[in-house]
């Protein structure tokens, strides 16, 4: 498989062609808080002259949701200064990009479409030859996979298919592309975060887990490569309005059955405050694809940005009470405790025994 090649003699770097960038486009940058590629259908739009200095994106992931939205956002941004490469597991998928791309007049050339498959590193890699321009200026590692549920009635073959996606999959993305931009000293790295990585959910161990695992990832690549000129930033985001639930591994049916009783009343439980949350509070992709956009054009990236800030006080909480016992009773509370069970339970006998936090050392 071939390498990413060396940025082409007198190109601006990215740094440069950011700033030109700063203020163009239509948001506001932040919210409140294999196929054969000839087969592809074209955008709709007049052939115009392609920029020199165009910003060189890949995003893994984009059949749908975030990667689908950010990348027609970036692809038809004003300024004309992205070209995308958008990637899919199966190209078979690509049928709605491109409707929507021309829907959107997305302009010839700023949009191309890979077969790209994290869970096997020969599809990264060759994924990663076929980019033209020989580099990648910002790589978006977005792909992801939801797994939802009683942790005792996962497969292993579904627990095994969430980490390999999450985590395992970012890391090969990252393996592949990382060399270059530290050989170039110059790039930028966008990981689409999660809620559940800066706090454990009920019924999302799994998945939970997989996200903890990329912060970690994640700020520890933060703080190496700043002398290599390459910047890291998580995008976390809340609830967002995307096909994610009905794709996730393992959602419960038949399996459920597997369950206790009083897991499983926990759970109807659950769903209803999931459906109340996603109802009330969940976000569109087009408003969260502006907090990557505000992350992307920073000239001093964070190493987190927020789509929303409605999760932010529990997040605060965990810092303020180290040993998680306030977390935990208020994470409880604002799930389980927002309606009467449908059925009696040990809970509602005599409510869960949460821990208290361990009282501070009498001085000697």
């Amino acid at each position: 498989m071939g390498r990413v090649g060396p940025r082409p003699e007198g190109g601006l770097s990215l740094e440069i062609r950011l700033k030109t960038q700063q203020g163009v486009g239509t948001g506001q940058g932040r919210s409140r808080a294999g196929g054969n590629l000839a087969q592809r259908p074209e955008p709709c739009t007049p052939h115009t002259p392609l920029p020199m200095d165009r910003t060189v994106v890949l995003i893994t992931g984009c059949s749908s949701g975030i990667g689908l939205h950010l990348a027609l956002r970036l692809a038809s941004d004003p300024s004309r200064s992205f070209k995308v490469y958008a990637t899919l597991r199966d190209l078979r998928a690509q049928g709605p990009l491109w409707e929507a791309a021309r829907a959107r007049g997305c302009p010839p050339g700023f949009l191309e479409t890979l077969q790209l498959d994290v869970r096997d590193a020969d599809s990264v890699a060759a994924a990663r030859a076929r980019v033209t321009e020989g580099r990648v200026d910002v790589l978006v590692c977005n792909a992801g996979r939801g797994l939802l549920g009683p942790l005792e009635v996962h497969t292993a073959d579904a627990v095994g298919s969430v980490l390999d996606v999450n985590v395992a999959g970012t890391v090969r993305t990252l393996q592949a592309f990382l060399p270059d931009m530290k050989r170039r000293r110059s790039g930028r790295i966008l990981v689409t975060g999660s809620m559940g990585g800066l706090m454990g959910l009920p019924f999302n161990a799994v998945y939970c887990a997989s996200k903890f695992a990329i912060e970690g990832l994640c700020e520890s690549l933060a703080v190496l490569l700043p002398p290599f000129g390459v910047h890291v930033s998580l995008i976390e985001c809340g609830p967002v309005r995307t096909a994610f639930l009905e794709k996730q591994e393992g959602v419960p049916g038949g399996a459920l059955d597997g369950a206790d009783a009083e897991t499983r009343v926990l759970f109807s439980r659950y769903q209803r405050h999931l459906e109340r949350i996603f109802r009330e509070a969940a976000q569109d992709p087009e408003e969260v694809t502006e907090v990557f956009l505000a992350a992307l054009r920073a000239p001093r990236p964070a190493l987190r940005y927020f789509s929303t800030e409605s999760f932010l006080p529990l997040a605060h909480l965990r810092l303020a009470d180290p040993s998680g016992c306030s977390y935990v009773a208020a994470m409880h509370r604002a799930v389980f405790a927002d309606e009467p069970a449908e059925e009696e339970t040990a809970s509602d006998r005599g409510g869960p025994v949460l821990c208290a936090p361990p009282a501070a050392a009498a001085p000697q």
